[in-house]
């Protein structure tokens, strides 16, 4: 088996691949309907050239760079160039608010953006002309700037003009596995969105490990090709969809868009793919009603792959029976399900939030390999993963990574330990010291560990929302807005693994009771079925949501019985809302918001 090496940084890797693999095809990406391409030697010449330009420009050892891009070569290259010049790179979304950008680039301190898009140019450039920063890149060719004194630059052309050879710039890395390579931003309970210092060996210490399971379950070809779509600002992206192909010298597909996302898995025919659950479930749906509308003997065939999977999870063994049913559905079923991804598939590995088990079986029924993980933004991410070898079980998220261990505290928390771990929070040494004790990282999730060494996730200590898509939000932030709002008095966001926000509110009892009376009511009348009023909280949400980034918003809303109180047991006596009190008593309810 081919041995990966140890690695003092992220860049000496990416150009130890790229003089392995020369000319060999390293990022595609779809223009004008074809899939261009480029070759590893062509992408390290950019690296090579933009870092160089980086310098000119005045850009220095450690200094931070914000990079705001969709999934695209540009962003690889981006990503590496500020690396190789020792800068720090800040990836952040693309979906960000002007106030979410000014505040990342207030608390980074960065000195410098690249940015992809005019689209994306319209909520970061106010931020940035309001900033310290004085140098901006455009991927793509950009009006001048209006006022302010920032340096405005074409990608093309800074590097054209700084030709770098790409041999002295590999010889030239000089980071060490604990400085650090990037900040990467992620909402923490307190609202506003922290900096997460990932060094070099944390994202290291993540592709090792990953290698090892594809290495050692699936074997390491040297055509392994991923298809990237989730946002590589995402850490979970970030490290298993960009770093680990590049450790195992693997191409990048980038997608289209998702909608385009089925064409796109059948034209790049992955090996590997990075997915989170929403997308699982959303193939679920369109494989079942593309077998249904078949009809005949594949509707059968279905039945009996998921009855098998069922009896198999259930009674933990195979059959007698399962051979010749494997045999039967290898050579129907089987094959067609696996050529829609393909026909190449060696993993779906999962992460970015939690895998409804019933999702992971109908895909292992179906004989494809699903992996589910678990991580943190914290630890580069992931932290454990399932693996053949280790026995897939998908109430599980599988044994921890190579060199990482994990414990769990005597009130159930998941505690990790090892070179994947943060260095800290950017500029937050409460927040660091709150969740790194004694070289442990206190994760905020209750779990255990089963007879066959692997991580169950039992609960969430911590209130943080991820949705489906593996987004986190905190929810005090968003219920921090509304109730500002005069027309409510109080909120509660709910949307963990679900597509969106919504939320439960209790009026204002002051708009509430001048409302009724400027209507002819009873100051005390009911109103939470007078559409009208309704609509005076809806109209409230919308200007919050105004100021919120798209995974922030609050799409739909339920009103409350009654007040969230103490005596009612949704509240604690220091005035907290009791989330999983109101989540009970509320469900059907918060569930309906989602029934369209």
């Amino acid at each position: 088996m081919r041995q990966f090496e140890h690695f003092p940084n992220l860049t000496t890797m990416f150009f130890a691949r790229a003089a392995e693999e020369g000319d060999r095809p390293f990022l595609r990406v779809k223009r004008d309907g074809d899939w261009s391409v480029q070759s590893w030697a062509a992408v390290a010449r950019d690296v090579a050239a933009l870092a160089a330009g980086l310098r000119a420009q005045g850009v220095q050892p450690g200094d931070r760079v914000m990079l705001v891009s969709e999934n695209r070569p540009e962003f690889c290259i981006a990503d590496l160039a500020i690396m190789a010049a020792g800068a720090v790179t800040v990836p952040t979304y693309t979906t960000n608010t002007t106030g979410d950008h000014a505040h990342i680039i207030t608390d980074s301190g960065a000195s410098a953006v690249i940015f992809s898009t005019a689209k994306i140019a319209a909520a970061l450039l106010p931020a940035v002309l309001r900033s310290s920063i004085r140098l901006a890149i455009a991927m793509e060719p950009h009006r001048a700037l209006q006022g302010g004194d920032v340096t405005l630059l074409d990608w093309d052309r800074i590097i054209a003009d700084h030709p770098a050879d790409v041999a002295a710039t590999a010889a030239a890395q000089t980071a060490q596995r604990g400085d650090l390579a990037c900040i990467i931003y992620t909402s923490g309970t307190g609202g506003a969105p922290r900096g997460v210092m990932q060094h070099h060996g944390a994202i290291l210490c993540n592709v090792e490990g990953a290698q090892a399971i594809i290495a050692e379950d699936f074997g390491w070809e040297v055509d392994e090709r991923f298809l990237s779509f989730l946002p590589i600002s995402h850490s979970y992206e970030h490290s298993a969809g960009q770093f680990l192909p590049i450790g195992l010298g693997a191409e990048i597909w980038y997608a289209e868009s998702l909608e385009k996302l089925a064409a796109n898995i059948s034209e790049a025919r992955p090996t590997i793919m990075v997915v989170v659950p929403r997308l699982f479930e959303m193939l679920r749906v369109r494989i079942t009603k593309a077998i249904e509308k078949e009809g005949g003997i594949g509707v059968r065939l279905l039945h009996i792959a998921l009855a098998q999977g069922e009896r198999i999870a259930r009674t933990g063994r195979r059959g007698w029976q399962d051979g010749p049913l494997d045999f039967l559905l290898n050579h129907t079923l089987r094959p067609k399900i696996q050529a829609r991804f393909g026909g190449r598939l060696k993993a779906l590995v999962s992460g970015g939030a939690p895998l409804n088990p019933e999702v992971g079986r109908f895909f292992q029924a179906l004989g494809l390999t699903l992996l589910q993980g678990y991580g943190q933004t914290e630890a580069a991410p992931v932290v454990s993963c399932n693996r053949p070898g280790a026995g897939i079980r998908m109430d599980s998220v599988g044994p921890p990574l190579r060199n990482v261990e994990i414990r769990i505290a005597g009130d159930g928390e998941i505690l990790v330990r090892g070179e994947l771990v943060m260095h800290g929070y950017w500029r937050n040494d409460a927040e660091t010291a709150r969740v790194l004790q004694d070289g442990w990282l206190h994760t905020g999730d209750i779990g255990e560990i089963d007879d066959g060494g692997r991580l169950r996730i039992t609960d969430r200590k911590k209130d943080l929302i991820v949705n489906d898509k593996g987004d986190n939000v905190a929810p005090q932030r968003v219920e921090g807005m509304l109730t500002l709002q005069p027309e409510i008095g109080q909120a509660m966001v709910h949307g963990d693994r679900r597509p969106h926000l919504v939320a439960l509110l209790v009026p204002d009892p002051d708009h509430a009771r001048d409302w009724a009376i400027a209507h002819g009511l009873p100051e005390d009348a009911p109103l939470h079925d007078n559409a009208a009023f309704v609509a005076t909280l809806r109209a409230a949400v919308d200007r919050v949501n105004a100021g919120l980034s798209i995974i922030e918003r609050v799409r739909r809303i339920a009103l409350a019985d009654e007040p969230f109180g103490i005596e009612n047991g949704e509240m604690t006596p220091s005035l907290k809302i009791r989330r999983h009190v109101i989540r009970a008593r509320y469900q059907a309810r918060l569930d309906g918001l989602y029934g369209g």
